[in-house]
């Protein structure tokens, strides 16, 4: 693809956002499923984030097709952990060149040499204009890696962070982000706050995208201490 074929920008869309809650005939279960995202990268790369729990196949497929795709026409799956609802249909993407499930890269039964430096700054490009990175950001789990999009559509950066944040009133409230589990919460706390100072927008893991401005990214920082 030459230069003058590239798009201006990623295009991000949230296919369906995510939810969190306590179940009402129970109150020690939750329900819960993933906030899921497209990314269409300017290079032709498609790739979705967090792929909703395995009973949402055709629910999924019916998202994609209301962006003029079907499964086959992803070429990238990424979920930013392994919790079933956020790796459920994943079985769709057979034809994807890699999955990538929180730190762990694979294609079939090959896993590939992702994230394997022992750097923890580590960063994987998605598309070949490197404006589509995957971090690790540990915390909810250890392996737990969120998308980075510079050059969207919105007119900022970004964040597609699975967990790290639950939704935008955990910035707030840290009971829930903390309540929903958290392997290591005092990492999780520093990487909340280095993904708000790179970015313009979070797509957290249990609810709609919401901006990121000054007075956010002073919240999280003063956390931190």
């Amino acid at each position: 693809m030459s230069t003058s074929d590239l798009a201006p920008h990623n295009q991000v869309t949230v296919l369906q956002d995510g939810y969190s809650y306590e179940d009402s005939g129970n109150e020690s279960h939750m329900r819960a499923n993933c906030t899921s995202t497209l990314i269409r990268c300017r290079d032709g790369t498609n790739v979705i984030v967090d792929t909703m729990t395995a009973w949402d196949g055709e629910h999924l497929k019916t998202l994609l097709q209301g962006q003029g795709l079907e499964p086959k026409d992803i070429h990238v799956v990424v979920c930013t952990h392994g919790h079933s609802d956020h790796i459920g249909c994943n079985y769709l993407f057979q034809t994807a060149r890699m999955h990538l499930v929180g730190a762990c890269a694979s294609n079939r039964d090959l896993y590939l040499d992702h994230f394997g430096s022992g750097d923890e700054a580590e960063e994987l490009a998605l598309d070949s204009n490197k404006e589509v990175l995957v971090r690790r950001t540990p915390g909810h789990t250890l392996s737990c890696v969120s998308v980075i999009v510079t050059n969207s559509q919105l007119g900022g950066t970004v964040g597609i962070t699975g967990d790290l944040f639950e939704r935008q009133e955990d910035i707030d409230d840290d009971s829930i982000w903390r309540n929903a589990g958290s392997e290591d919460a005092k990492r999780q706390v520093e990487e909340r706050s280095k993904m708000a100072e790179v970015c313009d927008f979070i797509v957290p893991g249990h609810g709609p995208m919401f901006p990121v401005n000054a007075t956010v990214r002073s919240k999280l920082k003063i956390q931190i201490k």
